[in-house]
């Protein structure tokens, strides 16, 4: 179960700086497109379609990341009003749904990404599949984190009331 954890660990922590990587080239490509169009008055063809995909692909690793810390997956209110056996049943429904939903969202991006891989992006002059491969690729960790976060076991969150 350690080298299990072991590669679960590095496997999040790649995707995180993957990230937090495509966030920071969408800030510096976002940035240079507005400076390059109001200071410098020539506006750069290849920084909006720069920034796009870094956003795309920050955006499809980040919601894997939230996954994997269960971030997505509460249902708190319910959860913390349900007795042990049957919040873990809440828990159980939630992963079905949620690996559904994934599942499909994977299937499809996959038909997706290879039905446009001849297509490429004017201003970069790569395919654009390369761009639509955020979605499969974010869908897959997405289903292994969140299946990792249910194999950690029942959560209990009590909220105080006053």
């Amino acid at each position: 179960m350690y080298g299990l954890s072991l590669v679960d660990r590095g496997l999040f922590k790649t995707a995180s700086f993957f990230a937090q990587a495509f966030f920071w080239s969408a800030v510096a490509s976002g940035f240079y497109q507005v400076l390059a169009r109001f200071v410098l008055q020539s506006p750069s063809a290849w920084s909006e379609a720069i920034t796009r995909a870094s956003i795309i692909w920050a955006v499809m690793l980040g919601v894997a990341l939230a996954f994997r810390q269960g971030a997505m997956l509460a249902v708190d209110f319910l959860h913390n009003r349900l007795g042990a056996r049957r919040a873990r049943l809440l828990e159980h429904l939630v992963l079905l749904i949620v690996l559904g939903f994934l599942g499909f969202l994977l299937w499809i991006s996959i038909e997706m990404t290879w039905r446009v891989r001849f297509q490429n992006t004017p201003s970069l002059g790569i395919s654009i599949s390369w761009i639509y491969l955020a979605i499969p690729v974010g869908s897959a960790l997405s289903i292994i984190g969140a299946i990792a976060y249910w194999l950690e076991g029942p959560r209990r969150v009590h909220i105080e009331t006053t």
